[in-house]
């Protein structure tokens, strides 16, 4: 598939079965090869090399006001092309290193469930709580088990564990705008912007959406590895993004990372710590929260007020440290998978160009 409109144009990937029956829509060129002659798979590292992107994005950037390829420039492109048993030697080594990038980014996905699970037990459904209630077996360790109260009481939020005060987010986190910035500041540096396209569609962090940034910021804007964004801005109308939360995670790729105006930083204060306050800016009940707190038609915002007056079941401190302590080592086997794969990412981009010209035998 190629992206032929838009900010995305000349993107290209390879379909995966598991998506199939599917269509595309009208900004979407599908290309099928004549397997005898091109391999489909080395196409699409051909399409991706630096020297075809930039000759597809000056095609795309002749014409209107829009970025577009036409159905005649891509049939014109020339594809140079090794004989059919090099371009399979050439599409295994780079798809083997995608391969191993997409198996981390599925093991992540894997732990990222595992950990919300216990947040949805712990401090959505009060599982321990309940299973002491109904005289259940502790299915916890015992140092752990005796952490939960054995009733649940009535609150504002509904049935909450005794003990467990319902308080305002505002009174236990500290939030941090981020800043505003100018296109030229947009340069090759060590420093990079979390920004809008840092933020999944449904929340998570994604590191491709990163960007040189040369500016000036605050101390308080700088994110370390392991804290906590939640979106501000939107230009999807569904609200896929917007008052979502991601948790920023380790990159080789540079020394700071600064939030832009569409994020806000927020940070643990005393009585609570990071792996719960993500999970917690995770949950359902914080995004159906801030859907009361937008405003705009075109581009989503989300109200500022909308963080502090988050109102939750605050437990104790020993449960939420408990909590860490079960979850923390999951937050931290992913970011060792995705340095593992932002390395892997790096030889890959180096050996694309030079096994496509044939600069280097595969």
């Amino acid at each position: 598939l190629l992206n032929i409109t838009g900010d995305s144009v000349a993107r290209s990937c390879l379909v995966s079965p598991d998506v199939l029956p599917a269509r595309v829509n009208q900004h979407v060129a599908i290309i099928r090869t004549d397997q005898a002659k091109l391999d489909s798979l080395f196409l699409r590292y051909f399409l991706i090399n630096p020297t075809t992107q930039t000759l597809l994005l000056s095609w795309a950037g002749s014409g209107g006001t829009r970025n577009a390829l036409t159905k005649s420039m891509i049939e014109s492109l020339t594809v140079k092309a090794p004989p059919l048993p090099e371009q399979r030697r050439i599409a295994h080594i780079l798809g083997t290193l995608d391969d191993k990038i997409e198996l981390n980014r599925r093991m992540n996905e894997t732990l990222e469930e595992m950990a919300r699970a216990v947040f949805k037990d712990w401090f959505v459904d009060f599982g321990p709580v309940r299973a002491k209630m109904e005289g259940g077996e502790a299915y916890l360790p015992e140092e752990v088990w005796g952490l939960f109260p054995d009733r649940l009481v009535e609150s504002e939020l509904g049935l909450v564990p005794e003990g467990w005060g319902v308080r305002r987010l505002g009174d236990y986190a500290n939030t941090a705008r981020g800043r505003s910035y100018r296109s030229a500041e947009l340069k090759d540096s060590d420093t990079a912007l979390v920004t809008l396209k840092s933020m999944k569609r449904g929340g998570g962090y994604s590191s491709d959406g990163l960007k040189s940034y040369t500016g000036r910021y605050k101390s308080e804007q700088v994110i370390k590895p392991g804290e906590v964004v939640v979106s501000h801005t939107d230009v999807t109308q569904a609200a896929e993004v917007i008052g979502k939360a991601a948790r920023v995670g380790m990159t080789i790729k540079y020394k700071t990372l600064v939030a832009s105006l569409d994020m806000m930083i927020v940070r643990p204060g005393d009585c609570l710590n990071a792996p719960y306050l993500f999970h917690l800016l995770d949950s359902d009940e914080f995004h159906h929260h801030c859907l009361s707190y937008i405003n705009g038609t075109t581009v989503l915002h989300l109200n500022k007020q909308a963080v502090p007056e988050f109102r939750f079941a605050l437990p104790g401190k020993d449960v939420s440290t408990a909590f860490a302590a079960k979850v923390e080592p999951l937050h931290t086997l992913c970011d060792t998978n995705d340095v593992r794969s932002e390395h892997l990412a790096k030889v890959r981009d180096e050996l694309l160009p030079v096994l496509i010209s044939g600069e280097v035998e595969a």
